[in-house]
């Protein structure tokens, strides 16, 4: 973990989606400024949530199987054991990780709580994936560029409008990585509960947060130049691969996982 970071402040006066995420999670590392916010959402947001971290774990889990040993995260978020880190870990425990998040609480729960297994090894930058050269620029100082890297982009591009260019941002990360990489992604659609959406998007424009919920063909634009592997882009429920099928409920994400080809 890097040390001798600058503390910034922590705004506790405005709603931060990671820590809105980490209350919809059951966690207790947010403030009453994010809790009013989360508790204006469509009930079913919580389970929703739950849904899309549980296919990040699977998905991770998949990967450190096939070999994959080292992990970008951007936007990262509030560790929620089992952490990335905890699962690819353990499966190989040599595995090198780097998380990136742009809030200052999250830097500060990172330093006591991503702490790696002895044979491998864990980063964290505090950065914003619309400065993605930036993230790539720290990432090598841990990750070897010329292997296959796992670059994870969980429940994040729906808070990038579209005038903040969400696909270069992801077309520069991908286009970093060499061939036998993979995007590991996740985005919010209000394709499955139309109903829904109006009073998530009131709910997060009254905390001064851009929320742009996209469909499944705009979802779809960010794996350009992939090869999507099977079951290919699907609600978060629908991706799984050796485990059992997970329970057929609702899911506000569309996920999927894309390899660069050599």
């Amino acid at each position: 973990m890097t040390a001798g970071m600058d503390r910034p402040p922590i705004d506790t006066s405005k709603p931060h989606p990671a820590r809105v995420y980490d209350w919809l999670l059951g966690g207790k590392d947010n403030y009453p400024v994010d809790q009013r916010l989360a508790e204006t959402l469509p009930p079913q947001a919580r389970g929703i949530a739950a849904r899309n971290r549980a296919f990040m774990q699977r998905a991770v889990s998949w990967l450190a199987g096939r070999g994959v040993d080292q992990f970008l995260d951007i936007g990262t978020g509030i560790p929620t054991a089992p952490n990335l880190h905890q699962i690819v870990q353990a499966i190989t425990p040599s595995a090198r990780v780097v998380y990136a998040d742009n809030d200052p609480i999250v830097l500060r729960h990172a330093e006591a709580l991503l702490v790696s297994s002895p044979e491998g090894a864990t980063d964290y930058v505090q950065a914003d994936v619309r400065e993605p050269e930036a993230i790539l620029e720290r990432a090598r100082e841990l990750l070897d560029f010329s292997r296959p890297i796992a670059l994870s982009l969980i429940a994040l591009m729906h808070f990038l409008p579209d005038d903040q260019d969400p696909y270069g941002i992801t077309r520069t990360l991908v286009g970093a990585l060499p061939p036998g990489s993979y995007l590991v992604f996740s985005h919010g659609t209000a394709d499955q509960h139309p109903e829904l959406e109006q009073a998530t998007k009131d709910a997060y424009k009254d905390g001064a947060i851009s929320l742009r919920m996209r469909t499944r063909a705009e979802v779809e634009r960010f794996f350009e130049g992939l090869e999507l592997v099977e079951p290919g882009l699907v609600p978060a429920v629908e991706w799984y691969q050796d485990e059992p099928a997970p329970k057929d409920e609702l899911s506000g994400f569309y996920v999927g996982v894309g390899r660069r080809a050599g």
